[in-house]
This record gives structure tokens, sequence and C-alpha cells, in this order.
């Protein structure tokens, strides 16, 4: 008897996290992302600030850096101005990406802003 009861329990609390877990069929996010200024963006770390950050022109570009160190990781790590966008899968120039940002302050970098739209569901 015991034994019926811990599988019904089981089972209900296995349907209550399907539930909890979708909505209309579909996986419920955190968070969606929010496009913000590249101004307030260090990109070096991926992170938004609440100011903006130093700017960094290289080549008619301009990038951002939260401190000294990133500057100079900007000015000497070409790398460091790249990104993938999680959607195309493609590479992009952060200074040229539409950006979004998580409510945990993190950054990614879009293609366009039909990018970040499709990212967000």
């Amino acid at each position: 008897m015991n034994k019926k009861i811990i599988i019904i329990s089981s089972l209900f609390l296995a349907g209550l996290l399907i539930a909890f877990s979708f909505n209309g069929g579909e996986s419920v996010k955190e968070s969606e992302l929010v496009q913000v200024e590249s101004k307030y963006v260090c990109m070096v770390n991926d992170n938004l600030f609440d100011s903006a950050q130093i700017p960094v022109d290289l080549n008619g570009m301009r990038y951002y850096g939260c401190c000294g160190g990133c500057k100079a990781k900007l000015e000497n790590n070409p790398s460091t101005r790249f990104a993938v966008d999680p959607v195309s899968g493609n590479s992009v120039d952060k200074a040229t990406a539409t950006i979004g940002a998580d409510s945990d302050r993190n950054v990614y970098y879009f293609e366009n802003l039909a990018n970040l739209q499709d990212y967000n569901g």
C-alpha cells in the first residue's frame, strides 16, 4: 500500500515539474534579453554596467572596456573585438553588433535586431 502512495506522489510531483517547465508546449525562459547601448558594455568581460565605459577607437570602430586592462586587451588582441551570434552562428564585430543583456547583466552580440528578437522567441 505504501509503495502505491509513493508512486502516485512521485508521478504527481513529476507532473507538476512538467507543468511548470512548459508553457503552451514551449520551454519557459528565465529572462528575455533586452537591447542595450554598446557604451554601457565591457566588450572584454561581456557584462553590462550602469555607467558608460572607456571608449576604445580602432580602425574607425568604437569598442568599450571597463578598465585600463580591458582597454589594452581590445587594442592588442583582435579576438576580443568579435563574438559569435547565438542565432546565426556567424562572427560579429562587437562595435557594430546589436547587443542584448540578460537579467544577470551578461551580454550577447547579434548580427541584427531580428536575430535578437528570434533569440527571445
